[in-house]
């Protein structure tokens, strides 16, 4: 399936366009770079008919929400669009969405994390093939969903938390002893402190209680969301994730594993 994904790249920078392109090429892909240019941009898409394309927020001439409300404006082709950021903007996502975009992903963007998005915007429903999730799978729900909660990735606590949920989702005790346990050994793995791996997560998610999207928050913790029950405790939050993507793995047969290296 994966050589027949064209990706049309709004960056030829090494870093994150070149980057991309290079994974993409390596899962089959066919990936093309065009400059950072909202008009060239549109011409290409046009042109060559990407089946997804990743485009910067911000271009000169035309910005990423402009290409996808020019392309439905003239009836033309428009793809599948990615938008990426280079910090949260909670407008910026909802204007993305409203005109149609397949999502907004905030840098930085792991490659393989932006392999797995376009796959499972270019594979039909029901015909994803059937097996055993790995690793990569469990890193994909996890990051997805604190995307969708509202924490920025540039942030610490961002990925203090995606490790402590990870590893949370492959054992309990993790939780069971968030102080002794999880914590020594989320700071082990990015070589800090176990008090400040706590008092990053615990910003982490007041950010996502301040500036998150309620309906997202409301249907993965299965209760109503409101300022005045105030956010919940680490491990609350880190338990009821990890419950979360535990049962939805489960449903597809077995629990990922994770290293703990």
């Amino acid at each position: 399936m994966n050589s027949k994904i064209k990706v049309l790249i709004g960056s030829d920078t090494a870093d994150c366009g070149m980057a991309w392109a290079g994974a993409l090429k390596g899962a089959g892909m066919y990936a093309i770079t065009r400059r950072c240019d909202g008009n060239a941009v549109l011409s290409s898409i046009k042109s060559e008919a990407p089946d997804v394309a990743v485009l910067e927020a911000k271009m000169p001439f035309c910005d990423a929400v402009e290409v996808i409300r020019r392309l439905k404006m003239e009836k033309k082709y428009c793809p599948n669009v990615l938008i990426v950021s280079s910090s949260d903007d909670p407008r910026l996502e909802r204007d993305a969405i409203n005109a149609g975009a397949a999502g907004v992903m905030v840098k930085p963007i792991d490659p393989q994390y932006l392999v797995s998005r376009v796959e499972r915007l270019c594979t039909p429903c029901g015909d994803e093939p059937e097996a055993v999730p790995d690793e990569t799978d469990l890193e994909c729900a996890v990051t997805e969903i604190i995307h969708q909660v509202g924490i920025p990735a540039h942030i610490k606590g961002y990925h203090y938390l995606r490790t402590a949920i990870m590893l949370s989702v492959n054992n309990d005790e993790m939780i069971n002893c968030i102080t002794k346990l999880l914590y020594p050994t989320v700071a082990k793995r990015y070589q800090t402190t176990s008090s400040r791996v706590e008092r990053a997560i615990r910003h982490a998610i007041e950010i996502a209680w301040d500036r998150g999207d309620i309906d997202v928050l409301t249907r993965i913790f299965s209760y109503t969301v409101h300022t005045t029950k105030g956010k919940p405790t680490n491990s609350e939050f880190i338990a009821l994730i990890a419950d979360h993507l535990r049962l939805k793995f489960k449903q597809k047969g077995a629990v990922p594993a994770y290293s703990q290296r």
